[in-house]
């Protein structure tokens, strides 16, 4: 059995296609038979003197051809062996023929052609071996009757025979069969030529599907505006993201200009095609742009030509991407350096202050203590503590400043939380501010990789913070403890470091270190609460506003997160999150 027979495999499981086919088979027979029995009844009219008896034999044989028309047709479903079922209907349908041909004159009947058609549909389903066997059995059946008929074995059902030697018999007969061997072998190279064409052109189709839901699958997953157009500009395809960008529908969309959807874009093809002349593959460029939810956006765009498969351009391609993120991000990079070379000459020019300050402050220090009681009078020596004074405040406010914009390199190593905050607790009572109760929350397990120093100079200033914001009256709270990540907070949250940031900063573990410090004081005003981690912003009469802000560079240098809140008593809370150190077992 060859590769070609595709309904004559044998199989178990027939499919739909090949009962459909077989169907097709038992509905020839049904077209064998209605072509009979309108024959039949031709013949009967206008040469019923001649047929005699034999037309009867015509009609019971069309009967049976409907009655095994109608089996075959409740079968074709059961049936588990194409082949055998095929070859079983070629069998009944030549029996048919043969009948009909003996019945209705031997030799001389119209329906030996019916030979000829039983073995060209036979050679459609039939392998080769099939056809063979179709076709002596056809040269066997027309045989039979032919030379029965002719040599009188047979008694004659229609017109008599003519007498014909047996040689002439014989050539007839061969040159018959013959012809439909070669009919039925013809039939059959041309049916497996056409089911090789078939199974061809289905496997084109079956990839040209994938390829075609491939293409729609990822135009439609790509994570970018996608859009064509003809050559006139006007819109031919948009991808989904490409609609979520813009807010217009693919629907809509379509067969509109490109520059009616997103303006500007039409300016980015010109510049492409200058591009492309010049030998690059794609233009790109950037504008702004005003989605049709009002939303202001900027558009990355790159095109590039569309050519058909002769090479000529017949539109372009277009791909888009939302990047107003990234231009946020350029502009606050641009703005930082700025900032930061600004910083950087602050840095520089205070620095330089220090030096005649210095010096201003030493020398009416020695004004002050080489004048006598006789040449200075009382409102001179006021004046020249002012001097001292105001000196002493701005040189601080200089090294405050000096220490934020340039901070110290951090020098990590263990460090046990708690016995910080206890020794800043001891540091505040040794300084008699026996008015304001303090409450300790530690746990001593809780070690963080930081620079000593520099830690305790955060829990320090926070520490005083809270001292001067109940006025020496109050009662303090400072906890250390180790939690979960994002674990849910009794404390309403005022103010982070930055925007939307939170223990989720930090390094990537289950548990984090914090380090509250909250008072019963006035708490944060709402109008401060915005900047408060700016630098010289602050609420005091006399500070720097350096403070907080030099806080929060210290913790964002440790990898942290500090965050001012409200207090369960309404006063402020200033809560630090750290990473724990790894601790080796």
């Amino acid at each position: 059995m060859t590769s070609n027979d595709v309904i004559l495999a044998g199989e178990e499981n027939v499919d739909a296609k090949t009962r459909t086919e077989l169907g097709w088979l038992i509905g020839a027979r049904l077209l064998l038979a209605g072509l009979s029995l309108g024959l039949a009844v031709t013949l009967d009219r206008i040469e019923a003197f001649e047929t005699g008896a034999g037309i009867w034999g015509v009609y019971w044989t069309v009967a049976g051809a409907f009655l095994a028309t109608i089996v075959s047709g409740l079968l074709v479903s059961r049936t588990i062996n194409p082949s055998r079922f095929a070859t079983v209907q070629v069998v009944t349908d030549l029996t048919i023929v043969t009948s009909l041909v003996y019945f209705s004159g031997g030799g001389e009947s119209v329906f030996t052609i019916l030979y000829a058609l039983v073995v060209l549909y036979g050679a459609l389903f039939l392998d080769r071996n099939g056809v063979v066997l179709s076709s002596g059995l056809a040269a066997v059946g027309y045989g039979v009757v032919l030379f029965g008929v002719e040599l009188g074995w047979l008694p004659s059902m229609g017109l008599p025979g003519r007498g014909l030697p047996l040689s002439v018999l014989g050539a007839y007969w061969g040159f018959y069969a013959g012809a439909l061997l070669v009919l039925g072998m013809l039939a059959n190279s041309l049916a497996s030529e056409l089911r090789r064409t078939g199974a061809a052109l289905d496997r084109r189709t079956t990839d040209l599907r994938r390829l075609r839901d491939l293409h729609l699958r990822t135009v439609e997953s790509i994570g970018s505006g996608l859009l064509t157009t003809d050559d006139q500009g006007r819109i031919t395809s948009f991808n989904p993201e490409a609609e979520r960008i813009t807010g217009v529908t693919a629907k809509d969309a379509s067969g509109r200009t490109l520059g009616g959807v997103i303006p500007g874009a039409v300016e980015i093809l010109a510049g492409a095609e200058r591009e492309l002349s010049d030998g690059a593959s794609v233009g790109r460029d950037r504008i702004a742009y005003q989605n049709v939810l009002g939303e202001d956006v900027f558009l990355g765009m790159a095109a590039s030509s569309l050519r058909d498969e002769g090479g000529n351009q017949v539109g372009h391609v277009v791909i888009f991407q939302d990047v107003t993120d990234v231009v946020s991000m350029e502009l606050e990079l641009r703005q930082s350096e700025r900032l930061a070379a600004v910083g950087e000459m602050a840095a520089r020019m205070a620095h330089e202050i220090r030096n005649p300050l210095a010096s201003i402050s030493g020398s009416v220090q020695v004004l002050k203590a080489s004048a006598t009681d006789e040449e200075v009078d009382t409102e001179q020596v006021r004046l020249m503590d002012i001097v001292v004074r105001e000196v002493d405040r701005l040189n601080h406010l200089i090294g405050d400043f000096l220490r934020y914009s340039r901070p110290a390199p951090i020098k990590p190593e263990p460090v046990v939380l708690a016995h910080l905050v206890e020794e800043i607790a001891e540091m505040s009572q040794a300084q008699g501010e026996s008015n304001i109760r303090v409450s300790l929350d530690l746990d001593a397990e809780v070690v963080v990789m930081a620079d000593p120093s520099q830690l305790k100079a955060v829990i320090w200033n926070l520490w005083n913070n809270a001292n001067e914001a109940m006025d020496g009256v109050g009662q303090l709270f400072a906890r250390v403890r180790c939690v979960r990540r994002n674990v849910s907070q009794d404390h309403r949250p005022i103010r982070r470091n930055e925007p939307g940031e939170g223990t989720d900063s930090l390094q990537s573990t289950d548990w984090i270190a914090r380090f509250e410090i909250e008072d019963t004081g006035p708490g944060i005003a709402a109008d401060a609460q915005a900047m408060i981690f700016e630098p010289f912003f602050t609420t005091k009469r006399d500070g720097t506003g350096l403070g907080l802000a030099t806080v929060r560079r210290i913790v964002e240098q440790h990898d942290g997160v500090i965050e001012a809140l409200s207090g369960d008593s309404g006063g402020a809370c200033f809560r630090v999150s750290l990473a724990l150190a790894e601790v080796s077992s």
